[in-house]
């Protein structure tokens, strides 16, 4: 079983991660922005890590002619994007598994939200080039996960800093602080000098930094 087919960890995600993720809403909201500056009023968006559906909802009500292809491995998780979805999920192509899963294509726009930091960065490179090459010219990808300096002070002073803001947010303080080991861990984080490289060497250009949460940023990136 992953974390993420785990009953307990499904139903209580769209909190948990609300509690987590500095400004998770609003950062929903100017993803679908700043895809909407480039992607026509009819845009087919493919959504990769679509699990829970919360990023899906947004981007759905905000644009209502948008359709999409989500993707997840998850298939606990896409079920729960089905129903956060609900009347809204008629417009989501569903499809478990990795980006080797998604359609060819052409898409308008891409989001890659809280999922790259999963991946290693040889992984996420190969990620990265699959979403460019689903891509027309000029389609906008945005991504957002944690990326922080990856020496042992530097991680130790970020993960401290949401370790105290879950805190703030009502995550009990045991849990929060053994987040701290777990993600050192578990999560191959790069460097947000690192993860802008990744994004030209797939392929993108104009990368940019729209959002920086504590330990979590996000970029827009084009394909040319």
């Amino acid at each position: 079983m992953t974390p993420f087919s785990d009953p307990t960890l499904v139903s209580g995600y769209a909190d948990k991660t609300a509690r987590l993720v500095p400004g998770l809403r609003d950062l929903h909201k100017m993803a679908s922005v700043l895809m909407a500056e480039r992607a026509p009023a009819d845009a087919r968006v493919l959504v990769l890590g679509a699990g829970g559906g919360l990023e899906l909802k947004a981007f759905a009500e905000l644009q209502p002619a948008w359709q999409f292809d989500g993707v997840d491995p998850s298939a606990e998780m896409l079920a729960l994007a089905r129903t956060t979805l609900g009347p809204l999920a008629s417009r989501v192509r569903w499809h478990e598994g990795y980006i080797d899963s998604a359609p060819e294509g052409p898409f308008d726009a891409a989001t890659c939200l809280l999922t790259l930091h999963f991946l290693p960065a040889t992984e996420r490179r190969e990620t990265l080039a699959q979403i460019h090459r689903r891509l027309r010219p000029g389609a906008p990808l945005v991504v957002a996960h944690h990326s922080f300096a990856d020496d042992d002070p530097g991680k130790d002073r970020w993960l401290a800093r949401n370790a105290a803001f879950a805190i703030a947010s009502g995550v009990p303080a045991a849990r929060a602080r053994s987040s701290i080991a777990a993600i050192k861990e578990r999560l191959p984080v790069l460097s947000p000098e690192q993860d802008v490289a990744l994004l030209y060497a797939a392929g993108f250009s104009n990368v940019e930094l729209f959002y920086a949460g504590l330990s979590f940023k996000g970029w827009t990136a084009f394909k040319p």
